[in-house]
């Protein structure tokens, strides 16, 4: 059943815009400031080492994408976008300040050493407990914000044209925001204070949520229906139940639609494809009662039950195919940072980007994309070949342009080790080559990041039942958190059964992690593409690959 507003019919609409995009900017803003420079942070205050701090980040990173599903299900089920958003921001909140205060206060941290040093103390445990413990309120906190509030705005409109400009608009402002916070905040954390960058965080964080607040009465609040996951279950064990029973070809043999609290009967009968589930939807003996209300909710469901979770299972292969695009990213991400820290990063004499900055070549790289995509590619597909380009098509083109940066990656990270071990160098010794060449690499999975994330959460907010439209944006998230704690695995399996990621990256061979992470994006391209052009789109609207000429990206 589609979710009801409960507010005034004149809220919502382009009225609410500044409101959602602002707190947009500044929580990513924030979240960007106390998790871009993470690994610098724990190898350089905390005295972890380099591949257990880029783990540690790995798993954060995890928390943060993998969690706004049940964001996303507290959203749709329980409490609606609005409390879900408000209750994380405060969490958020919370895990920010206690990390300021971790860089602020000297006995929350381990006595500073020289970094590499056999003399070097780790934290004691309750320093550690407390840096967790903020560390997973922050991201807590990003994981119920970041797709809960894309959800919100999209609810705003009612036109799917006009649900495009503003994801476009969404996700030029959290480029935007995290480009801001990885070369701001970060350059304050490293040449001037980390206390002052965390602060920075904070802030923000707190001007987000106070223009979040400010727009409540324009929102358009849509009413929780229940959780949409109970009656998905519903529909298995009533297809269990009634596996042995005829199907019947009347459409009213079948449940409808409840009209005002009775069955609806007579109408349409389900669809052929996964044939075995039109069960739940079959009405027997004793599953209404005598005014045709549902007797028992186990035994009977409604025709449109049944399709929802036809529309997931047909999905769900593209989706897994998503797990894999993903974990190549996320395990670059963590050693993008390690070789830039023992590279040469100066930019002239004086000045020196941090390692953690890097990753602006992605975001840059990103942004101008998708202005170009939409701008330019698009259009020139459309007239070309008179249609436009399709959802998969775009995130295909993602897949592929992962597989060559990984490839790009392998062949930089060779070249870094040539040179360490021409000039005889060990650990984690800094390489006299300059760390942009690792630029072109960032710039390609930039551009593929542009063509299929964009894809990725219009495909499933298209795709998906109207009322999993949360949790529909909410699995591209949970994507990469698994593609993070996949990342996780597959370094520590490295570690224990090859030598080609010790803790001085001058002694290991990375470049080998990335030739297997081509191939593996290799077979899973393959995969997509077996998935893609066996998958039937459900939920074409007319005007969806439409250009408009307020998109700003």
């Amino acid at each position: 059943m589609d979710a009801q507003p409960f507010s005034a019919p004149t809220k919502g609409g382009w009225t609410t815009f500044p409101f959602l995009i602002a707190p947009m900017g500044g929580l990513t803003l924030a979240a960007g400031g106390w998790s871009s420079n993470l690994i610098v942070y724990l190898i350089n205050e905390f005295n972890v080492k380099s591949i257990d701090a880029a783990q540690i980040a790995n798993i954060v990173n995890g928390c943060m994408t993998l969690l706004p599903i049940i964001g996303a299900i507290l959203a749709d089920s329980f409490f609606g976008s609005f409390i879900v958003v408000l209750a994380s921001s405060f969490v958020s909140l919370l895990g920010i300040g206690l990390i300021t205060l971790t860089s602020a206060i000297d006995t929350l941290k381990p006595e500073p050493c020289e970094n590499g040093s056999s003399l070097c103390m780790g934290p004691s445990k309750a320093q550690l407990a407390i840096l967790y413990s903020s560390l997973a309120l922050a991201s807590i906190g990003v994981a119920g914000t970041r797709f809960t509030l894309a959800t919100m705005g999209a609810d705003q409109f009612d036109k799917p044209k006009q649900q495009g400009v503003f994801f476009n608009w969404y996700f030029c402002t959290m480029y935007i925001a995290t480009l801001g916070s990885v070369v701001g905040i970060v350059y304050i954390q490293d040449h001037v204070s980390w206390g002052l960058g965390f602060g920075i965080s904070f802030a923000a964080n707190v001007i987000g949520l106070a223009v979040f607040v400010w727009g409540r009465r324009y929102y358009r609040l849509l009413k929780p229906q229940g959780s949409p996951f109970t009656r998905l279950a519903c529909v298995l064990v009533a297809t269990f139940r009634k596996r042995k029973v005829m199907l019947s070809t009347k459409s009213e043999d079948y449940c409808q639609e409840p009209m005002d609290g009775a069955t609806k009967l007579g109408g349409t009968t389900p669809t052929n494809s996964f044939k075995f589930l039109n069960h739940a939807a079959l009405v027997t003996q004793g599953d209404t009662t005598s005014d045709g209300s549902i007797k028992k909710p186990w035994n009977l469901c409604t025709i449109q039950e049944v399709e929802d979770l036809k529309a997931l299972i047909r999905i769900s292969p593209i989706w897994t195919t998503g797990i894999l695009l993903h974990t190549p990213i996320a395990m670059q991400m963590g050693l993008i940072v390690l070789q830039a820290l023992s590279m040469n990063r100066h930019l002239g004499p004086h000045f020196q980007i941090s390692a953690g900055t890097m990753m602006i070549f992605v975001m840059i790289s990103t942004a101008g994309a998708l202005a170009i995509i939409d701008r330019f590619i698009i259009p020139l597909f459309q007239k070309l070949t008179d249609t436009p380009p399709t959802i998969l098509k775009r995130i295909g083109v993602g897949h592929a342009l992962t597989v060559i940066s990984m490839a790009i990656s392998a062949l930089v990270e060779a070249k870094r080790l040539s040179v360490a071990r021409a000039h005889n160098l060990h650990g984690s010794s800094v390489v006299p080559m300059s760390a942009f060449w690792m630029v072109p690499q960032l710039l390609v999975v930039g551009v593929g990041e542009a063509f299929m994330f964009p894809g990725q959460v219009s495909l499933y907010y298209q795709e998906f039942p109207k009322s999993l439209k949360s949790t529909a944006a909410a699995m591209v998230a949970m994507i990469i958190g698994i593609a993070f704690y996949l990342s996780t695995a597959i370094i520590d399996f490295i570690r224990k059964t090859t030598g080609w990621l010790p803790d001085g990256i001058n002694d290991g061979r990375m470049d080998n992690v990335y030739w297997v992470l081509t191939v593996l994006g290799l077979i899973n391209f393959g995969y997509f593409l077996v998935c893609s052009w066996l998958y039937k789109y459900q939920n074409i609207e007319k005007d969806e690959h439409t250009a408009s000429s307020e998109d700003p990206c």
